[in-house]
Formats: C-alpha cells, structure tokens, sequence
C-alpha cells in the first residue's frame, strides 16, 4: 500500500495544485471525546504544505497520519527521509497534529533484538527533532502484508515493549500505538500478544493506546455491522468484542484497556471505496478489485436509481458511531485524495484530480455538527440502547 501510494502521488502533478484554492476558515475540530484525523502522505510530496494545511483546516480534522518508510539497519533516516521529515516538519510548524507510523514489508521487519534496537532508535531520533509525540509501532501486525506470520505476536509484543521504553524516556508525554487489521484474526493476535506479555513479567505497558483498522467487509457494508467468530472480521461494530479481548489479554497487569485513565482504542484506518464517474475515469487505471463500491453521494429522490449506501452515508455513519463509542478516542479516513490504481484505494475525500467528491462537504458538516454539541448518541445508527 506504501509503495503504490507512493507511485500514485507522484503521479498526480499540477492536480494537487487545487489545494491551494481552498479557503481555510477557522477550525472546528470534532472534539470533546473524539479525535477525528486523515490518513495522507501528500505532505512527504509536497515542497511547501500550505495547501494541504488549508484543506486540513476547511475540513476541521484534529490530526493526520503521515507514513515513514523503514529497513533494516536504519538507525537514522537516509536523505530521502530526511526530505519527507522536513516536510512533515513544516506541517507541524503550521499547527497540525501529526502521528507518525514507520513500517516496512514483512521481509524487512525488526524481529529480532538487533533489529528491534534498530527500528526504536530510529524512532527514538526523529521524536528528539521533530516534535512528534503520537507514534504508530508498524501497521497491521496480524497481517501476512506487513509483518511475517513466522514471527507472530510474540515478536511484535517485544518490539511494542521496546519502543515503549525508547520512546518514553523523553520529558514530553508519547503516545505508543499499536496497530491491528479488522481481518487476519485480530482477537486471537491480541491474545498471543497478552500471553507473552504477562510471561515477560514486565511491569511497565507496551502502549499508551491501541490501534486498530476497523475496515468493513466491503465498502457497502454498514459500520454498525457485527461479524461472527467464524468469519474472523472485527469492524467497528464488533467493539464489544475488542474491547473483551484487551481485558482478557491484559486484566490484572499493568497494561491500561481502553477505558482505564486516559487509554482508547483509536481506529488509524477507516474508509468506504467510491465508483469513478466517467468524466474521470481516465485518470484512473486498472481493475476495481472491491465489489462492493458505493457513489460518493447517492442522487436524490428525482433521480433515485441508486439502491444502498453512499460514501457521504458511510462515513457520517462511521464518526458519528466511533464518537459514540466507549473508549474510543480516535477515527482516521484512509485517505485524502484516491489512489489512481483501481486495485488500491479509492476513498479519499478527493478525486485523483485533487477536485472536492460529493461527499467532502458532508464529512465536514460531519465534524462541525459534533463540535457544536448537536449529536445526540441515542439516534446514531449501531449505538445500543442505554
């Protein structure tokens, strides 16, 4: 996914020039009681991010999730690195949270002690320069895509334990993220996870807070949906379960679930894939590989031949539930503007163009309504009964 991105802004040319046009009026974060952030690399792309920061801030999102690259034998960034960090520098310097996440492939994951020592001094480093105090520990350690199943839980346990230690050396208060993926059995991953924690017999925790990527299904399916054990998909209706499964794996240690002081379940990648309108298909290239897409926006009743959910539906659905949520404190969109490759991603809140999709101005009236104290959880679809 890093490398296709990668490929596809730099594609994108003179298009993200629109940016620029954006007007940025003052901020409306969703905010008490949820963090509501974008997940976008645009800024490692990007000499100058004021048009960026401008459609941050049109939007209101609170922060943004930028991903660094890492191989093994890095302790410090090579001078590619160097560029995006001084990028996603001036980000910071412009009033954005940033949280960085640092992963690799599978091949290159630090899974033994050197490598561990590697990948946490590294981090370690960029925390002392840039003042970046929200850390993703790697992406979706469950999943064969970014972490070898040969080294399971186990190994990815140590390397949270380590960078934990690393990183909270600092004065300044981090934020160590773990990282789970909806599919690839994320309750019995954490389980491994607790087992070998309470078998270390550490007495400091190995997170501040817990990452999940809660992605449906398909993009069509409801946020509210529950999943049964057979199918081994927990989304962001299956918090229950999520939630039983941080206090099975870390009850009675020293560990905080989410819901103990200030510990939360922040869901880092969420999205809901849109059909491309013909008018912009050629800016797009290859095989739709989710079945279930769905139109940025659904037409209204005078032209109603769409039948099920939009993208504007999906993602209001999905904030308003995780701001209803308990101990949930964050929701990431992947991503701001659509990759080109019909095989990767095609949920961001712009067209490949770097044009506003129907469904911007919804996610932004969105954030606002919560800011202004105008939802009230009891009509939010999925939210149980009190």
């Amino acid at each position: 996914m890093l490398e296709s991105m990668r490929s596809a802004l730099r594609r994108a040319g003179c298009g993200l020039l629109v940016f620029c046009a954006l007007l940025a009026p003052a901020r409306a974060l969703a905010a008490p009681g949820l963090l509501v952030g974008i997940d976008d690399d645009t800024a490692k792309w990007l000499v100058r991010p004021n048009g960026l920061h401008s459609v941050y801030r049109d939007l209101g999102v609170g922060a943004v999730r930028v991903s660094i690259p890492w191989k093994r034998g890095q302790t410090r960034p090579t001078k590619l690195q160097q560029v995006y960090l001084h990028r996603v520098g001036l980000l910071i310097g412009l009033g954005e949270r940033v949280v960085l996440a640092v992963y690799g492939t599978p091949s290159q994951a630090p899974t033994t002690v050197r490598w561990r020592d590697q990948y946490c001094g590294f981090l370690a480093h960029i925390t002392r320069r840039l003042p970046v105090h929200d850390v993703v520990i790697w992406n979706e350690a469950n999943s064969g895509t970014f972490w070898p199943r040969s080294a399971g839980a186990a190994s990815y346990e140590q390397l949270l334990a380590q960078c934990w230690d690393a990183l909270h050396t600092r004065a300044s208060r981090m934020n160590v993220i773990s990282s789970t993926a909806a599919k690839h059995d994320p309750i019995g991953f954490t389980a491994e996870v607790g087992y070998t924690y309470r078998r270390s017999g550490r007495m400091r925790p190995i997170v501040d807070t817990f990452g999940h990527n809660p992605y449906p299904d398909n993009s069509a399916e409801a946020p509210w949906r529950t999943h049964d054990a057979a199918s081994l998909t927990v989304g962001q209706g299956d918090l229950a379960t999520l939630l039983s499964a941080y206090d099975s794996a870390f009850s009675g240690t020293t560990q905080p679930t989410p819901g103990m002081g200030t510990t939360t379940v922040w869901y880092l990648e969420d999205g809901f894939q849109t059909e491309v309108p013909s008018a912009l298909a050629h800016l797009y290239h290859g095989t739709e590989n989710d079945h279930g897409i769905v139109p940025a926006l659904a037409p209204g009743e005078s032209g109603a031949l769409h039948i099920g959910p939009d993208q504007a539906t999906q993602l209001r659905d999905a904030v308003l539930l995780a701001f209803c949520q308990p101990a949930v404190g964050a929701l990431f969109n992947f991503e701001l503007i659509d990759e080109s490759r019909l095989g990767g991603w095609q949920s961001g809140l712009l067209w490949r163009n770097g044009t506003q999709k129907p469904s911007y101005a919804p996610f932004k009236q969105t954030l606002a309504d919560i800011a202004a104290g105008q939802i009230g959880c009891g009509d939010v679809p999925g939210v149980a009964a009190p």
